[in-house]
């Protein structure tokens, strides 16, 4: 899976799984844009992998604001010609009981996690429908797309509206050579992995909690030119966890 004359932006890449695919895509090759509202963490870890000898650059960007995703898309295009794959990572969580969630909140909900997604990928198709070879959308979702624990209306509904959005680009963009595929990533922890417990690992049929680099592999197989007949399909990638039955004992 060769990605050495590609572009790649992610949204979400300051930190977390973004920063992790945004890595993987700069070790295979591929020019990486990272996109974010953290601009000191952004601009220090372009800064970190272009040490590293890779090709990458840092776009503020606030995915609610149309604007700023129009300019993301200007100065991708500006600065490596073309865009061939969008990663759309950004998002937040909120868990507030139901009776306490206020419509604001619900709206930036809906906003950060799903509207983006559609905007980002809106704006980066009118670039890729110009390649020669298409291009690639990954949406992430997540395992609560289709499972959930109280307190997580807003969070769960913008997850399983980017599972339905998925397939419905998908459809829109399959004559432009764009295939469009989600990725629900079960537990990934980004920050404090060596102080989880056995009982964590074991949680999983993998017997062991998850890492960005795992979701980055996915991204890399979904997005790779051989594989453009992968398309509309909701990638779990979670270690076995929503599948395992578990019984307190």
């Amino acid at each position: 899976m060769g990605f050495s004359n590609k572009t790649v932006i992610v949204t979400g890449a300051s930190n977390g799984i973004g920063r992790g695919v945004a890595k993987g895509y700069a070790q295979s090759g591929a020019s990486v844009v990272l996109a974010d509202t953290d601009e000191q963490e952004g601009l220090r870890y372009a800064e970190e992998l272009k040490g590293n000898g890779h090709e990458a650059m840092f776009v503020k960007t606030d995915v609610r604001n149309e604007a700023e995703i129009r300019h993301l898309m200007d100065v991708t295009l500006k600065a490596y010609k073309t865009i061939d794959i969008l990663i759309n990572n950004a998002g937040k969580a909120l868990f507030k009981p139901v009776y306490e969630l206020t419509l604001a909140e619900w709206d930036d909900m809906m906003n950060t996690n799903l509207r983006s997604v559609f905007l980002c990928s809106r704006e980066a198709a009118k670039a890729m429908r110009e390649n020669e070879t298409g291009g690639a959308i990954i949406n992430l979702a997540s395992t609560r797309a289709l499972m959930s624990e109280p307190d997580s209306e807003s969070y769960a509904a913008t997850k399983g509206g980017i599972v339905s959005l998925t397939h419905a680009l998908a459809a829109s963009l399959s004559n432009e050579k764009i295939t469009v595929n989600s990725i629900s990533p079960g537990w990934i922890e980004t920050d404090h992995y060596d102080a989880l417990r056995e009982k964590d690992h074991q949680q999983h049929f993998s017997n062991r909690v998850g890492k960005p680099e795992d979701i980055a592999r996915a991204c890399l197989y979904l997005t790779a030119a051989e594989n453009d007949f992968v398309t509309g399909v909701n990638l779990i990638v979670d270690g076995g966890m929503t599948r395992k039955m578990m019984y307190e004992e």
